[in-house]
């Protein structure tokens, strides 16, 4: 049976004080109310992170402790630290992570959304082609208006992967209106493969290349990526550790 005070505070919007009511210790009122209140506070931030993630749409969630920033030649007067405080979410700059697959932008880019969403940003991680081919379906479905929509209520869009399909001029053009909707506007991360000079290879057109490069590193921040491939490397260690000879028993 719902009680009064269940009532009240779902009138209230205050879903979580019936149960924190009677799970924290009375020794003042003041003391009392205070950590209830507090306690609804911290729920509904534990909700909003949780609709945020699962927004987001991470393939994996890697975090900041387990990135080696030793192999990325950062700008000058920015480092990893730098780029963890978000500042430029907050400045809507964006971040440009270059360098050969495996040498870990995917994970940086993850672990700054995950760390944004944690803030209480709105991001969304898309790889390029799925984008491209998401937006591709919406035009011909006549329902892109939504999409873009919700592209403009982000705080940090991810595009990773950008250059390892090219693409076919409508959706060059669609992920060229999607950059340029995000100019000044909101935070945007692209990892590629491709240096610069190589980006036509993925808009095929000379003028979206120079239109959306020009957009995307006016406000940015460009890191490179060097070294081995980090997958290679793990793979390599599996396999050697793998093939060694047991020395149990052995004096």
């Amino acid at each position: 049976m719902t009680t009064e005070l269940e009532e009240l505070c779902k009138t209230l919007k205050l879903p979580a004080i019936p149960y924190l009511s009677d799970q924290i210790e009375f020794k003042d009122k003041k003391q009392y109310l205070t950590e209830v209140l507090a306690g609804e506070v911290l729920v509904r931030l534990e909700s909003k992170q949780k609709r945020l993630f699962k927004k987001a749409s991470f393939p994996n969630l890697k975090g900041l402790a387990d990135f080696n920033p030793e192999e990325v030649t950062f700008p000058a007067n920015v480092n990893l630290e730098t780029l963890s405080t978000l500042d430029f979410i907050a400045k809507r700059q964006n971040v440009m992570m270059l360098g050969s697959v495996g040498t870990g932008k995917t994970h940086l880019a993850i672990a700054l959304g995950i760390k944004a969403c944690e803030a209480g940003s709105n991001v969304r991680f898309y790889r390029t082609v799925d984008l491209v081919n998401l937006l591709l379906e919406k035009h011909q479905a006549g329902t892109l208006r939504q999409l873009m929509k919700e592209i403009k209520a982000l705080d940090l869009l991810i595009l990773d992967e950008l250059g390892f399909i090219p693409f076919h001029k409508n959706g060059a053009e669609l992920l060229f209106s999607v950059i340029a909707e995000c100019y000044e506007l909101r935070s945007v991360i692209v990892t590629s493969n491709l240096e610069f000079g190589d980006w036509n290879t993925v808009f095929g057109d000379n003028r979206l290349t120079t239109a959306s490069i020009d957009r995307l590193v006016h406000h940015a921040y460009i890191l490179a990526f060097t070294g081995p491939s980090n997958r290679l490397k793990q793979a390599l260690t599996s396999r050697d550790t793998e093939s060694a000879p047991r020395m149990e028993g052995i004096i």
